[in-house]
């Protein structure tokens, strides 16, 4: 994982056990906030579980808000990537929405921590940071949906089904899993985003 972009001036951050200063600020805040949440979380509790100073924080993250913002930012910049990827294969569109979709699960399980605090604390975030949050989940959707289209277009996928709205009934899915995703729980990642992808695609198949 790389620091925020725009926000490294100087030299590069020293490592303490492989991590940077920014790595290890993200992850104490995520730990924390999934422990105390985002309002019972103080920059002190962060910079103590990170060991750095509040000016070494206030160098990478000009608030508690922009820690929280960067924690979502780097899941959806990596899903993104992912996605990019699997559009641009030499596959059927078919097989590219269903790795779409397997994809966009598992790293949401990967890292159910984040989902879970993001989506319990967007409504927290400064105004401009929920709308560059915003613009990247708008990206990824309208390139998903345009896989949908494609295999419109093709005949592969029904067209009398709104692309758009099987696009928010795939990602309202997604999204819901934190509420109930366990590790302990009897289906692996692997499992549940293979029984959505199928699912879906079976979904919006022509008959």
């Amino acid at each position: 994982m790389s620091a925020p972009e725009g926000r490294r001036r100087g030299r590069p951050p020293a490592t303490v056990n492989g991590r940077t200063a920014p790595e290890r600020l993200l992850d104490a805040a995520l730990e924390l906030f999934a422990e105390k949440g985002f309002d019972g979380t103080s920059v002190q509790d962060v910079v103590r579980a990170a060991g750095v100073t509040k000016g070494a924080m206030y160098h990478y993250f000009p608030s508690k808000d922009d820690l929280l913002h960067e924690i979502y930012l780097r899941v959806l910049r990596m899903q993104t990537e992912h996605l990019d990827t699997v559009v641009a294969m030499d596959l059927p569109v078919a097989e590219r929405v269903h790795a779409a979709v397997v994809d966009v699960v598992v790293t949401t399980i990967e890292n159910i921590q984040s989902a879970t605090i993001f989506f319990r604390s967007l409504h927290q975030l400064a105004e401009e940071n929920q709308r560059q949050v915003r613009r990247e989940r708008r990206r990824y959707h309208e390139t998903f949906r345009a896989l949908v289209v494609e295999g419109q277009r093709e005949g592969v996928f029904r067209d009398d089904v709104s692309a758009e709205l099987a696009v928010d009934y795939c990602f309202g899915s997604v999204h819901h899993l934190p509420m109930w995703w366990r590790a302990e729980g009897d289906a692996s990642a692997d499992e549940v985003a293979r029984t959505f992808a199928d699912l879906f695609v079976a979904g919006i198949a022509t008959r």
